[in-house]
């Protein structure tokens, strides 16, 4: 099956391939990527998330997708949806690599995402997002894509009042 993709000036985002797996090590295994996100992951476990990200971009039409930057077909970050509590919601998430921070990515990445999964995904109706407080850059990226904050929320995965954001699609 061909991988989705969508772009925007300069970023590629497709869906996330088993070849992607040493890339995205780069990123979801890095500790200060991951430092607000429960830490740095391992091949292993990075493995599994690829194929299933594959899976849910095939039943629902969405994921999180790998972030190429056109320029070098560098894959630069991993950027999209995962599926939330109740099925006409998806929560917004990216992460790039270090060394393509402070750019503008994230936030071309996430308003890419957010413009591709309102057009095809009309059962869509809301986009959330949290945020560690102690990472205000990330929620600045989600209010300049239009995401409201909504104020603190507590979150059982990561054991914490998170910020809560959300987008209304309807």
């Amino acid at each position: 099956m061909m991988p989705y993709q969508f772009e925007t000036e300069r970023l590629l985002l497709r869906t996330m391939q088993t070849a992607d797996l040493d890339d995205v090590f780069q990123i979801w295994g890095d500790a200060l990527v991951m430092k607000y996100c429960g830490g740095a992951s391992t091949k292993d476990r990075i493995q599994r998330s690829i194929e299933f990200y594959k899976q849910l971009q095939e039943e629902k039409g969405y994921s999180v997708y790998t972030v190429v930057l056109k320029e070098t077909s560098s894959v630069i970050g991993v950027c999209g949806f995962n599926p939330a509590e109740k099925e006409e919601e998806a929560e917004l998430l990216y992460h790039l690599n270090r060394h393509y921070w402070g750019k503008g990515f994230a936030a071309e990445a996430a308003a890419a995402c957010v413009t591709d999964i309102r057009k095809n995904n009309p059962r869509m109706k809301k986009i959330i997002a949290a945020v560690d407080p102690a990472n205000p850059a990330s929620g600045k990226i989600l209010s300049k894509i239009g995401l409201l904050a909504k104020g603190l929320k507590w979150f059982e995965d990561t054991q914490q009042e998170e910020l809560y954001f959300e987008l209304d699609l309807t």
